[in-house]
Formats: C-alpha cells, sequence, structure tokens
C-alpha cells in the first residue's frame, strides 16, 4: 500500500532538515574562520562593491515607491478623520521597523543571494573548488567569509538608504499631492520616530544580511549536475532566502517590539 502524500511530505521534511543542517554547519565553519582565517581585505572590497554599490540602484528605487505608495494609501484613509499629518508618521516607523529591512532584504536575496549561488555553484561544478582545497587554501576562508563580511557591512547601510529615500517620497506626495500641513507633518514624524525604532531596523537588517549570505553561499557549495544543477542551486537560495527571511521577521518582529516599544508605548 502505497502512500504518496506522507512519502512527499516526509522527502520535504529530510531535505530542509539536511539543508538547516547545512546551514548550520556553515555558519560554524565561517565563523571559525573569523578567528583563524587570512584576512583578504581586496577580496573584502570587491565584494562590498558587488553587493552595496551595485544594489543601491534597486534598493533606493523600491524605498522610493514603497514610502511613496505607503504615504498615499494611508492619507486616502487618514482624510476620513482629518488626521493628515500623521501620514508622516506612519510612514517613517513602518519604513524603519518594517517595511524598510523587508524589503531591503528581498531585493538582495533576489539579486545578490542569486549571484552568490550561482557564482560558487558554478566553481563547484567546474571543480575550482577542489582547485583552492589542493593548494591548501580553505573555501570558506575565501569565499564564503568574504561575502557574509560584505553583506554585514552593506545591508545596514542599503536599508537605511532605503528608509530615507522612502520617507522623502513619503514627504513629497504628503506635501505636494495632498497638501498636508508641512510642519504638522515634519513635527509628528520627529515625535513619533526614536531611536528604538532605527535600533530594530538595524538589528533586523544585520540578521537578514547574514541569512541572505549563508543560504546563497550554502546553497552554491551544494550544486551538483552541472549547469542544471547551478540553475536549481540559484533559484533555491533566492526562494529559500525570501521564505526563511519573512519568517524570521515575525519573529523578530514579536521580540524586538518587546525590548524596544515605539515611541507612542514609551
Amino acid at each position: 500500500m502505497q502512500f504518496p502524500l506522507s512519502t512527499k511530505v516526509g522527502s520535504i521534511s529530510i531535505e530542509l532538515l539536511n539543508s538547516a543542517g547545512a546551514i548550520g554547519k556553515l555558519f560554524y565553519q565561517t565563523l571559525w574562520c573569523f578567528f583563524t582565517g587570512k584576512f583578504r581585505f581586496r577580496v573584502l572590497i570587491e565584494q562590498i562593491a558587488r553587493i552595496g554599490v551595485e544594489s543601491q540602484p534597486v534598493v533606493i528605487l523600491t524605498g522610493a515607491f514603497t514610502g511613496a505608495v505607503l504615504e498615499a494609501q494611508s492619507l486616502f484613509q487618514l482624510q476620513i478623520v482629518k488626521m493628515e499629518a500623521m501620514g508622516g508618521a506612519i510612514v517613517a516607523v513602518g519604513m524603519f521597523r518594517e517595511l524598510g529591512p523587508a524589503i531591503t532584504g528581498l531585493m538582495l536575496a533576489g539579486r545578490v543571494g542569486s549571484a552568490m549561488a550561482a557564482e560558487i555553484g558554478t566553481m563547484k561544478v567546474t571543480e575550482q573548488i577542489d582547485a583552492l582545497r589542493s593548494m591548501n587554501v580553505n573555501p570558506i576562508d575565501y569565499l564564503v567569509k568574504p561575502r557574509v563580511i560584505g553583506m554585514l557591512v552593506s545591508t545596514p547601510i542599503l536599508m537605511i538608504e532605503s528608509v530615507i529615500v522612502g520617507i522623502v517620497a513619503a514627504y513629497i506626495v504628503g506635501i505636494f499631492a495632498f497638501d498636508v500641513n508641512e510642519a504638522y507633518w515634519v513635527h509628528f514624524m520627529t515625535q513619533f520616530v526614536t531611536l528604538s525604532d532605527i535600533a530594530v531596523s538595524i538589528i533586523k537588517a544585520f540578521i537578514f544580511g547574514l541569512i541572505i549570505a549563508l543560504i546563497s553561499c550554502s546553497c552554491g557549495l551544494q550544486t551538483e549536475n552541472g549547469a542544471v544543477g547551478v540553475g536549481k542551486s540559484t533559484m533555491r537560495a533566492m526562494v529559500y532566502a525570501s521564505v526563511i527571511l519573512l519568517i524570521v521577521n515575525f519573529i523578530m518582529t514579536m521580540i524586538l517590539n518587546t525590548l524596544f516599544p515605539m515611541g507612542f508605548m514609551q
């Protein structure tokens, strides 16, 4: 007697457990390389340039339109109760605590995470990683560590840029499209945005950058079966990183909102 559904669920569960174990092992190996490995400044600068500098256009553009649409949708509702001046506070707090880190993380998972998996996956199937080992070069130290550091450095900066541009776009929409009083808009925004909101966004950005780098590098290192395997690893890295990022975002929101209450709750 066959049970196709239970078999499918079991195989998926085993695959997820194997992936989680591989990511955990990679995290341990990377952490060990932080203390025992060789610091390669040139490789690190290259990764920061690829991850941070080249990702700025898409992150800034996404942040701008996210802030603009959030402001517009908020003002459509706030006009009903004559509280249009609160639009800036809603957008700023929402961008710092939720949308800024999440949108930046998703953009980086799609653009940078997939590129990491494809690059390392190609090196794996063409035996370049084996060549590194034959030259007594640790692949984790040479390939993974610079990418992890690059993500940890670049993600918070990109997130802050996305949030600032989103708030500026919201300001333009609120003041010029909805004719909101500028003084009240700025007053309520600065009143409700506190250091705790900025701390939450930076903590999330660090965690999201670490998740994207580890998942993408892990998928790349597990690549098999030539070009087909590279494509699968790239797809798997982008999907896994995006889904886990959203799950972790919810968990961190529940925890960080307790540790860092919003300004009007303090």
